[in-house]
């Protein structure tokens, strides 16, 4: 009978302890820098590049709740330095022979004066890629269904999708929040989620990828 009720307790023990336990951490995101055998990949398309808008002046914030697309001043716009930056990542871009075929940008004004400094005028507003920090938990799910979505829509050979919006957005998906601004994440189409995360190519990084 005691052997039986030491068991009993240590039973209860290990189960008190089981329930206490903290949940497994989730793995940290392991950020990988481009290399230049994936850089000709990208030359032939079929890949899918998010790049942060420029730097912002942070002493004009958004003003949440009351931010209306139709109106800049309502939002933290792009400073001058993340006016010139958009304009040397866009001519990198260029320099790198990088073809691009469908640009999706986020309707903010930081992001859509991002695009048009960086490739000009052709590119589609997708709601979907709206800045998420400002969302509670449920507003971000639809988004970031959407974005899984977006990240694995099949690209063609010849051509890269090109998307320009926030660092929280891709934070809520992968864990990873982009940094510095005009970074660009490289993305494959296909994997277990429909989408997989190659490398990242960091402003600074076009001057040893691109040709002296």
């Amino acid at each position: 009978m005691k052997s039986l009720f030491k068991l009993s307790i240590a039973c209860l023990l290990a189960c008190s302890f089981a329930w206490g336990a903290e949940p497994t951490a989730k793995p940290a995101f392991i950020e990988k820098p481009i290399t230049p055998e994936l850089l000709n990949k990208i030359r032939a398309g079929g890949f899918v590049l998010y790049m942060r808008h420029g730097n912002t002046d942070n002493t004009r914030p958004d003003r949440v709740p009351n931010v209306d697309l139709a109106d800049c001043s309502t939002q933290r716009p792009l400073s001058d330095d993340g006016r010139k930056l958009m304009k040397q990542v866009g001519k990198a871009i260029r320099d790198a022979k990088i073809p691009l075929g469908q640009i999706l940008v986020s309707p903010m004004c930081r992001t859509k004066e991002s695009a048009q400094l960086a490739i000009g005028e052709n590119f589609q507003i997708v709601e979907s890629l709206m800045y998420s920090a400002n969302m509670t938990s449920e507003e971000k799910k639809p988004r970031i269904e959407a974005l899984k979505k977006l990240l694995a829509v099949p690209v063609p050979q010849g051509a890269n999708t090109l998307m320009i919006a926030h660092a929280p957005n891709l934070d809520d998906l992968i864990g990873f929040f982009v940094k510095p601004e005009g970074t660009i994440v490289v993305f494959g189409v296909g994997g277990a989620n429909g989408y997989e995360y190659l490398a990242s190519i960091h402003p600074e990084d076009w001057h040893s990828l691109l040709p002296k």
